[in-house]
């Protein structure tokens, strides 16, 4: 969910200012009027597809063919029309009205179905540790799981639901301008709903609003009622009894007993059997408190919420483990090459799995905990691409990387207008339209509080980026983009090592173009960045190999003109095909001998050669996509380098704080407060615990990170700091 705030100002000394803006705003700067519409030609892009490797019946079923030009839906715009009856009093009733007649569904046996669930029958039999057997007499049973889901859940409310459902939409309209659902989107959710499997719905929750937008919208479409589970330790009596009247499914206590223990095996294995729930409503009410501050400011919404494509679990499961195939800890794979004892990187997949180890994780078989943290990055993956590019994301990256000093607002305009095109291009959905004067003038509304602006004496605006804090803010906008150009900043920042071994790294464009780059070196410089970044960055498919991911890098260099395709001295002509060429035991062969490959007599491609493009955009472009990656390089350049001054040993939360003060007091001395954000940090000590870097061994006051004796020493720990340093452009 992205969402945008419009805001009004608040005393008269701003509403002055924002007059005076306003004047100069209209003069045009110059400029002829240009509109930017959230697509290309004649349709909007769609992202979020399934996987088509893992699942490739989903990939073709569930996706709608006209979903591109269906267009957008305002979910909570409910009018007469939306009802059965016309009138006057409709129209001033036609939010209770609308509520009446939604669909709530009727309340299923679930103690039958629970009783009927393949582990609750198992403990029943006996065949697990801590089952009763057959010994206990199956009545006795029955009202043990009737307990525990009394506890659980009671019976929907109907009335209440109603209610809430009528209150949240009177609600909704005065904190919102609309709220945007694709129409195709959901369509294909509707498709997936009428194949009769239950449907899960996972969200990335990129607002706090989350908690209630997301099951009002499902609900108002006719989905019925989104249940999450909730620790009832987290509301009180009389709250727990309202919640499940609106659907609210709460653990019972004896589920959260450890995993080792016989007792409450049955109520674990009951949530386990119709793990869902949590009310409808029940995010409105945790968050209410939050929004009750901005309601009398004057601020009003627009909020779009994206769907990717619905695939079908059972079918990701049976595919999934036949894509998996060796792999190796970063300890193993990058370390050597770090240290300098190996220049070959394995062919061999990075182990790297970042999702947390949670207590109903570990119950699961080691083959299926596997499947649960690469399907996660699949969701994930879909999320991230699903979701619309946002006005400050992109007004964020041109102020961060390219214009920290300042840039007049008139040719701040025209790279607005250049950066969404390039966004477009790739496939990637925005969310925002209108002119260019105004969109540009609300998104730096928006950033107000972070840019100064002034005006100079030929009637144009000069935008300067606030230092200090201000860039921090600037540099979370801006990785909301880095997904856009992540394959191309990747390629960007291993062509920039690569050179940076040859030519001086402030050498003009031109002498660095001269440079021929081999296919096989660039794949091997790609590899290493991979290796380095975290997967939570990167997000690549778990069924993708890194050498594809390697070729894929390279395409986009190509595609985008960075990089041009040469003859290797000595070389026959990637043109040259002559039959001269081919042997004669290939042309002559008989056809059914299979002896040998046809690839024997043929140049291995990794003998193709690349030089620097020459156009005048070029060098500006590269450094601006070296730049999107260079606040976590730089984060995990000066992580290196802190080594040596941090207070070891310590717990991960202290050294990150460690960390995080050094980051600050980096930022205040050399001016770079981008890197200067404690996720950063995080980033790096878990990235540093994987190479080997940092360990973790167990104390009685819990786990403490301890310098491994490899980098112990400083000359090895200023071996990983020039290795982090070759990817980084300044």
């Amino acid at each position: 969910m992205d969402t945008m705030l419009k805001s009004s100002p608040q005393t008269q000394q701003r509403s002055n200012h924002s007059d005076q803006e306003t004047s100069l705003w209209s003069s045009g700067f110059g400029m002829k009027l240009e509109a930017i519409t959230p697509f290309l030609g004649k349709y909007r892009p769609f992202m979020g597809r399934c996987c088509q490797t893992c699942t490739p019946k989903s990939w073709e079923s569930l996706f709608h063919r006209s979903i591109m030009d269906l267009g957008f839906c305002n979910v909570i715009l409910v009018k007469e029309e939306n009802t059965r009856f016309r009138g006057w009093l409709v129209r001033r009733l036609c939010y209770f009205l609308w509520s009446l007649e939604q669909h709530i569904p009727t309340s299923s046996d679930a103690s039958q179905k629970i009783m009927e669930n393949t582990g609750v029958q198992s403990l029943l039999a006996g065949r697990v540790p801590g089952g009763s057997g057959e010994g206990q007499a199956p009545d006795l049973v029955m009202k043990e799981v009737q307990r525990i889901l009394g506890h659980i859940q009671a019976t929907l409310c109907p009335f209440l639901l109603r209610l809430f459902s009528w209150a949240l939409l009177w609600f909704l309209n005065r904190l919102f301008l609309n709220v945007q659902l694709h129409k195709g989107q959901m369509k294909m959710v509707h498709k997936a709903v009428q194949e009769g499997s239950p449907l899960v719905f996972l969200s990335t929750h990129k607002s706090l609003l989350d908690g209630f937008l997301l099951p009002f919208v499902l609900f108002s479409q006719g989905l019925g009622v989104v249940r999450v589970a909730l620790d009832p330790r987290t509301c009180s009596p009389a709250l727990r009894a309202l919640l499940r009247k609106l659907g609210g499914l709460f653990l019972p206590p004896e589920a959260n007993l450890s995993l080792d223990s016989s007792d409450g095996i049955l109520a674990r294995a009951v949530v386990r059997a119709d793990l869902a729930p949590l009310g409808l409503w029940t995010g409105a009410l945790a968050v209410f408190r939050k929004l009750y501050n901005c309601w009398g400011c004057n601020s009003r919404a627009c909020v779009r919420v994206h769907l990717a494509q619905p695939f079908s679990l059972q079918e990701y499961a049976i595919n999934a483990r036949s894509c998996w195939g060796s792999r190796q800890t970063l300890e193993h794979l990058l370390q050597p090459i770090v240290l300098g004892e190996c220049s070959v990187v394995p062919d061999t997949e990075k182990e790297q799995e970042w999702t947390p180890s949670t207590g109903l994780l570990l119950t699961l078989k080691e083959e299926d905990q596997l499947l649960v943290r690469r399907l996660s990055r699949h969701v994930l993956s879909a999320s991230v691409a699903s979701s619309a590019v946002m006005s400050t994301a992109i007004m964020a990256t041109l102020l961060l990387l390219k214009h920290q000093k300042g840039v007049v607002l008139s040719q701040l305009l025209g790279e607005f207008s250049w950066l969404t095109e390039e966004t477009l291009l790739r496939g990637f959905d925005v969310g925002f339209s209108g002119q260019l004067r105004c969109l540009a003038q609300h998104t730096l509304s928006l950033l107000r509080a972070h840019l100064v602006l002034l005006r100079v004496h030929q009637g144009d605006l000069v935008v300067v980026p606030r230092p200090g804090p201000g860039l921090t803010h600037l540099a979370r906008l801006s990785m909301e983009l880095l997904p856009t150009f992540l394959s191309e900043a990747v390629g960007a920042c291993a062509v920039r090592g690569l050179l940076a071994r040859r030519v001086p790294p402030e050498g003009p464009w031109e002498l660095q173009g001269i440079e021929l780059l081999s296919q096989n070196e660039l794949y091997r410089q790609i590899l290493l960045l991979l290796h380095l970044l975290p997967q939570d960055l990167l997000l690549p498919q778990p069924c993708q190999s890194s050498y594809c991911y390697c070729q894929e890098v390279l395409d986009r260099l190509i595609q985008c003109g960075l990089l041009v395709a040469e003859e290797s001295p000595g070389s026959r002509p990637a043109c040259d095909t002559g039959r001269q060429h081919l042997s004669a035991k290939l042309l002559w062969k008989p056809s059914g001998d299979f002896t040998d490959s046809e690839s024997d007599d043929f140049e291995e491609p990794g003998g193709r050669c690349f030089r620097l493009s020459q156009q005048s955009r070029c060098p500006d472009f590269f450094l601006f996509l070296c730049r999107l990656l260079s606040p976590i390089l730089k984060a995990f350049a000066q992580a290196a380098a802190f080594l040596h001054l941090g207070q070891l040993p310590d717990s991960e939360v202290g050294y990150s704080e460690q960390l995080f003060e050094f980051l600050q007091a980096c930022a205040q001395e050399e001016g770079i407060f981008e890197c200067a954000d404690p996720n950063l940090a995080i980033s790096a000590i878990w990235t540093f615990k994987d190479l080997g870097v940092l360990q973790q061994m167990p104390s009685p006051a819990g786990p403490q990170l301890h310098l491994s004796p490899t980098f112990a020493s400083r000359d090895n720990q200023d071996k990983l700091e020039q290795f982090i340093r070759q990817f980084i452009c300044s």
